[in-house]
C-alpha cells in the first residue's frame, strides 16, 4: 500500500478552477510501484499534480517518471524540431547531455548546469510572437498568455500523454497583470513566470450542445512541421491562436514534407481513466478541419477563426489555474487532457531554471467512439 496522500488545490476566491492536487508524503526518487498507482490514478482525475521538495530529483528519475505512462516511447516529445532554425521552439530549450529527453528551459544566465555550460536561457516573451505587444515601460508590470499549446510535435509523433516540469531556480516576490487586450476587459493577477492551465474537460463542458456535437464529430489536421510553417505567423493577444496574415512558410520553404507524418486528429480526447472527453486542440498549428459528412474547410482563417470561438470560453480568467512556483516544485501535467500557456516577463537579473521532460507516445490519443469508428 502507498502512503501518498493527495489532496485537492483550493481554489483562490472568485476561481472556477475544478482540477488539480498536491501530492505529500512521496519521494520522486524513490517510487514505489504502489506510488506510482496512485500517481497516475490522480493524474487522470485531477490532471495537475504538484509535488513540493522534490530538488533532489535527477534528470535521470524525471525522465523515467515521464516514460512510465507510456513505457513504449522514449523519444523526446517535440522530436528533433529543435534541430530546426526555423522553429519557434528552437531558442527556448537547451537539452540536457547526459539525458537528452530533458530539456533546460528560463531566463537568464546560468554559468553550469547538468553538463551545460555558459548557457543564456531566454524566456519566450510575447513580443517575439504576438501582433501587437504591450509598451515597454509597462513590461515589468504586465504580461501576457505567450502560447497556448499542447506539449506535442504533431507531425510524425503522438502527443505525449504527460509532462514534467521541475523548479530549480525561481525568482521571488514580483507579481504581474496579465493582460487578455481582446477587447473584453479580462486580465488576471499572476505570479512572475507562472505556468498557465486550463481544463480541457471545462473547455467541452462550456460548449452548447450544438458545439459539443461538431467538435465530437470534427478532426482536425495539422500542418507539416508546424513549428517551422508557423514561424512568420503571429499571435492573438489573448495567446490562443494565430491571425491569418500570410506569414506562413509555403511548402517549397518547409523540409520535405512526408505525408504520412501528417496528423488528423479527433477534437476530443478521452480521458483513460473517468472517459470524460477534453477538448484538446493546439490552436496554433491547425490547418485544416474534417468534418463528420466529409466536408473539409480548407479555408485557414475561417479555421482559425472556429478554433477559437469554441476555445476561448474556457480560458476566461476564472477558469485558469496559474501556479505559484516554489523551489523544489515537480508539476506533472496530463497533456492529453489540458492546454497550458508560459506567462511572464523578466528583468535580466531575475535567474530562472526549470527542467521539462515530455515523451512522444507510442499511441495517438483515443477519440470520441463515433469518431474513432469513422476514422
Amino acid at each position: 500500500m502507498s502512503a501518498i496522500q493527495v489532496t485537492p488545490l483550493t481554489p483562490a476566491e472568485g476561481s472556477k478552477v475544478n482540477f488539480g492536487a498536491v501530492v505529500s508524503n512521496v519521494d520522486i526518487e524513490n517510487l514505489t510501484d504502489a506510488d506510482f498507482e496512485v500517481i497516475q490514478e490522480n493524474l487522470y482525475k485531477n490532471q495537475v499534480l504538484v509535488f513540493p521538495n522534490q530538488s533532489h530529483v535527477t534528470p535521470k528519475k524525471q525522465f523515467e517518471l515521464t516514460q512510465r505512462f507510456d513505457p513504449a516511447g522514449d523519444s523526446y516529445g517535440h522530436g528533433k524540431t529543435l534541430d530546426a532554425k526555423k522553429s519557434v521552439l528552437h531558442p527556448d530549450l537547451k537539452t540536457i547531455p547526459h539525458q537528452p529527453q530533458v530539456q533546460v528551459i528560463g531566463s537568464g544566465f546560468v554559468p553550469e548546469y547538468e553538463g551545460l555550460k555558459n548557457v543564456q536561457l531566454r524566456h519566450p516573451h510575447h513580443r517575439t510572437f504576438h501582433a501587437s505587444v504591450i509598451p515597454d515601460d509597462e513590461d515589468l508590470d504586465y504580461t501576457r498568455f505567450y502560447r497556448w499549446h499542447i506539449d506535442a510535435a504533431l507531425y510524425g509523433l503522438a502527443p505525449p500523454i504527460a509532462t514534467t516540469l521541475l523548479a530549480v531556480k525561481v525568482p521571488k516576490g514580483r507579481r504581474q497583470t496579465c493582460r487578455y487586450d481582446d477587447g473584453t476587459g479580462d486580465v488576471l493577477d499572476v505570479p512572475l513566470g507562472t505556468t498557465a492551465f486550463v481544463s480541457g474537460e471545462n473547455m467541452f463542458d462550456l460548449l452548447s450542445t450544438e458545439d459539443q456535437e461538431f467538435v465530437r464529430t470534427t478532426r482536425v489536421e495539422y500542418a507539416a512541421h508546424p513549428y517551422i510553417w508557423m514561424s512568420g505567423a503571429k499571435s492573438r493577444s489573448d495567446g490562443l491562436g494565430l491571425l491569418t496574415e500570410g506569414r506562413e512558410l509555403s511548402q517549397d520553404e518547409l523540409p520535405p514534407i512526408e505525408q504520412e507524418k501528417i496528423q488528423v486528429l479527433p477534437m476530443c480526447w478521452r480521458n483513460p481513466v473517468t472517459g470524460k472527453l477534453a477538448l484538446q486542440v493546439h490552436p496554433s498549428a491547425v490547418r485544416r478541419l474534417h468534418l463528420a459528412d466529409g466536408t473539409v474547410i480548407d479555408d485557414l482563417a475561417a479555421v482559425r477563426e472556429k478554433i477559437h470561438k469554441l476555445q476561448r470560453p474556457a480560458i476566461a480568467p476564472e477558469f485558469v489555474y496559474a501556479h505559484d512556483w516554489k523551489e523544489g516544485d515537480f508539476v506533472l501535467f496530463h497533456n492529453r487532457g489540458l492546454i497550458h500557456s508560459v506567462v511572464g516577463a523578466f528583468a535580466p537579473e531575475e535567474v530562472r531554471l526549470f527542467r521539462q521532460c515530455n515523451i512522444a507516445a507510442s499511441r495517438l490519443p483515443e477519440g470520441p467512439a463515433p469518431v474513432a469508428a469513422a476514422a
